[in-house]
């Protein structure tokens, strides 16, 4: 019972489980004689594409499976 009521008491003073920090976007750096130039890409940059070019992108595609459809039974 003593353990137990150790084992509690060492798990309430411990300090609380914290979040990892937020990754860092990728950073690159180009230096020329006269020209420096840093780019930082978003990290929600690849799922805004996605949304924005997802539904023409689907929408070519079942257009395209549809015009070749009757093609590929004529052969």
């Amino acid at each position: 019972m003593n353990q137990r009521r150790d084992t509690y008491r060492a798990a309430l003073r411990r300090e609380p489980n914290t979040t990892p920090p937020p990754r860092q976007p990728p950073v690159t750096h180009l230096d020329l004689r006269y020209v420096r130039v840093t780019i930082e890409l978003d990290p929600a940059l690849a799922r805004e594409v996605t949304r924005w070019a997802g539904p023409p992108v689907s929408a070519l595609l079942r257009v395209g499976a549809a015009v070749l459809r009757p093609l590929g039974g004529t052969a």
